[in-house]
């Protein structure tokens, strides 16, 4: 726990560094990556966490991207997207295994660009976050799988932090 706690420490102070968290269900993931953002300048800032899992593949782009008013049926009044509510300070992507591979290359761009679209908008919105991204999944199966995109996992996979099952951390219990 003392080495998971000064490797929160150490990177926090970065506040650019993509972190990926990796350990079994319930190991306090979710934690590491507040105690990330709360350790960093950007903690008067938003944490946006968003179970990936739960968002539908149709829903994606507008869930992430946001959009106008009458961008689509249904879109009654504007949406603000998670990458703005996230801006300036921390989004968390618990489960990012579980992004769909369609939208894992549009993931890359924000990341890589810094900017994203709107639906129904040409103008481009700058956003300045920083991801941090969590997985049940170990180090080396996310590498190796098919189900994260290589170059994203290695975005993503700036800076490593693993959370032993609690069984290993009996103190913490």
């Amino acid at each position: 726990v003392k080495s998971i706690v000064s490797l929160i420490m150490l990177v926090s102070k970065s506040d650019d560094t993509s972190v990926m968290i990796t350990g079994e269900s319930g190991t306090g993931k979710e934690l590491v990556a507040r105690g990330i953002h709360t350790l960093s300048t950007r903690w008067k800032h938003h944490f946006q966490p968003v179970n990936c899992s739960a968002i539908p593949e149709s829903l994606f782009e507008s869930e992430f991207f946001g959009y106008r008013k009458g961008a689509f049926t249904g879109a009654m009044e504007k949406s603000t997207g998670l990458f703005e509510i996230a801006d300036k300070g921390t989004l968390f992507l618990d489960e990012i295994t579980e992004m769909p591979m369609p939208m894992q290359s549009k993931f890359l761009r924000v990341l890589d660009d810094k900017v994203i679209q709107r639906i129904g908008m040409r103008d481009e919105v700058k956003v300045n976050l920083r991801v941090v991204s969590a997985s049940n999944q170990d180090q080396n199966n996310l590498k190796n799988n098919s189900i994260l995109r290589k170059d994203l996992f290695h975005r993503l996979n700036s800076f490593h932090i693993h959370v032993p099952p609690l069984r290993e951390r009996k103190e913490d219990i």
